[in-house]
């Protein structure tokens, strides 16, 4: 199994949602947060409210709990249709996952997924 945290643009999230879940992709994680780094998208850019001493923009982290087997076509969908063709468009990250437990039902690995 892996995790897949993928951080996109805040405009470019409805597209790669509505991908991802065209192709059956419908279990993620959504988080609305700010980012700072090397880039920053002046269009976008404000000043964080949570911490007002920095230039922040928004972004939409993802967070998709796949089997091996679906990684490549979950980085394909969001590179496709999150992609801007500017600086900024965003980051993929995967990682691998060695337990998954379901708090529920009990069930571990792949069948908790």
């Amino acid at each position: 199994m892996k995790l897949i945290k993928a951080y996109i643009r805040h405009r470019k999230f409805a597209e790669v949602n509505n991908a991802l879940r065209n192709n059956g992709f419908c279990s993620m994680t959504i988080v609305d947060c700010e980012g700072t780094g090397m880039y920053s998208d002046h269009e976008q850019e404000h000043l964080s409210e949570k911490y007002s001493f920095i230039d922040a923009y928004r972004v939409i982290k993802l967070e998709i709990l796949v089997a091996d087997e679906h990684v490549q076509k979950i980085i394909d969908i969001i590179r496709q249709n999150g992609r801007t063709g500017y600086k900024g468009d965003g980051m993929i990250i995967v990682s691998p996952v060695d337990e998954v437990y379901k708090v529920r039902t009990d069930e571990e690995g792949i069948v908790a997924v």
